[in-house]
């Protein structure tokens, strides 16, 4: 099914970036019935919802122009739960309103409030940021609410987790009442439905889950382990797996600091995420992962909300979480925008009926079995060095690597 009729500008912007058809939550929240509506939706992570709520608010931001008037006080406000995820939606935002004139300005935490009042003043169209940023520029009056037509929550459910309900209200509160209000959330938790029922005006509620509650492009998978394999197991994993980059998750900031060194002892290039880094050092993390230089993020749950890394394919749970719903957001990281993923839980005897029952509370179907033996590990290795070594006789020698061969056979 193509995209419905749209402004050309955002059309062409979908085209470059290689959009034929709309997502499942796209499409839904362009159905004429959502029009001018306030909407509350439950979509997947990495279901396509930044663009979603993009298109969504194109109404809003453009009418029925084909490019966007000059800014001034901005037109529309996305609220999201950590720094990395806000600056990914202001960067999608960009590309996707770029044609049509629009200037998206980020508030987060961790960067210059000074440079952040500068691009305000010189005025934006969407502004994008973390709560406590939004708030704080709103108290000092650098964030001018007026003009607002529409407010996006994005990952609300994680919002409330991590404690920002007075923010939320605050920036709710502080916007015109005849704005339109958007919440996207993975879970529509009783906590989400009284935020939309105090913000919202008769807010249409769309579901874009998979069938089931199982996102179609993540294969769940549960290993059982002895008591004391869990970290051999992970090791296996990461081993058998062609993913180009894995995250592997624990319940505690120990247990993470752990793990990563016993990986890179082990010769992987790991990296830890949690709760104890400063931001500079959260950055590089993160840098090292999506340049290559690691290939495995150790991560507690918080640490690694709202983080969005290229190729991952494949998410490890080391030590199984408390809710189902914290079990699909770990899954989420990897099944993004049409490329498949594997989501693996580690399961020790003692902990079976927990893993059975995040499963069946999730609505996952998972595929059971032993932890990868040391053989299929060897046989992996070997392919992997066939593959490598046919790859090199592919290639054509140069003539510095004849000359040394030459000079190798002479002697």
């Amino acid at each position: 099914m193509p995209f419905p009729v749209m402004p050309e500008a955002l059309l062409r912007a979908l085209t470059e970036r290689g959009y034929a058809e709309p997502t499942t939550v796209q499409a839904a929240v362009l159905e004429p019935e959502t029009a001018g509506r306030d909407l509350l939706v439950s979509a997947q992570t990495g279901s396509g919802k930044t663009v979603a709520f993009g298109l969504a608010l194109a109404p809003e931001l453009l009418g029925e122009a084909e490019r966007m008037p000059p800014a001034g006080a901005p037109l529309a406000i996305v609220v999201a739960p950590t720094r990395e995820l806000a600056l990914q939606v202001r960067a999608e935002l960009s590309w996707l309103y770029a044609a049509a004139g629009g200037r998206v300005v980020s508030c987060v935490g961790g960067m210059d409030p000074l440079a952040e009042r500068r691009a305000l003043a010189q005025g934006a169209h969407i502004v994008v940021g973390t709560p406590g940023r939004l708030c704080d520029h709103l108290d000092r009056g650098n964030l001018r609410p007026e003009a607002l037509r529409a407010v996006v929550l994005d990952e609300a459910d994680e919002m409330l987790d991590l404690g920002f309900r007075e923010e939320l209200e605050m920036i709710l509160g502080a916007a015109p009442e005849e704005r339109r209000t958007l919440l996207f959330s993975a879970t529509v938790p009783p906590e989400i439905e009284r935020l939309a029922g105090h913000f919202q005006r008769d807010a249409l509620r769309i579901s874009a889950k998979a069938e089931g509650g199982q996102h179609r492009d993540i294969a769940y998978k549960a290993v059982q382990v002895a008591p004391q394999d869990t970290e051999r197991a992970v090791v296996n994993l990461l081993r058998l797996s062609d993913s180009l980059r894995a995250i592997v998750f624990c319940s505690t900031r120990a247990a993470v600091t752990r793990l990563q060194a016993n990986l890179a002892e082990r010769g992987f290039s790991a990296v830890a995420l949690s709760g104890e880094l400063s931001q500079a050092e959260r950055s590089r993390a993160l840098q090292a992962l999506r340049d290559g230089r690691a290939q495995v993020c150790v991560a507690t749950d918080v640490a690694a909300r709202g983080i969005d890394l290229p190729d991952l394919g494949l998410v490890i749970h080391a030590e199984l979480p408390k809710e189902p719903e914290t079990m699909l957001h770990r899954s989420g990281r990897t099944g993004r925008a049409g490329r498949k993923g594997i989501s693996v839980l580690v399961v020790p005897p003692n902990r079976r009926r927990t893993a059975e029952r995040l499963l069946m509370a999730a609505r996952v179907q998972a595929e059971w079995g032993p932890a990868p033996a040391a053989e299929e590990i060897r046989a992996k290795d070997a392919e992997r060095l066939a593959s490598q070594a046919q790859a090199l006789l592919a290639e054509e020698a140069s003539a510095d690597d004849l000359a040394v061969a030459e000079a190798l056979l002479a002697g």
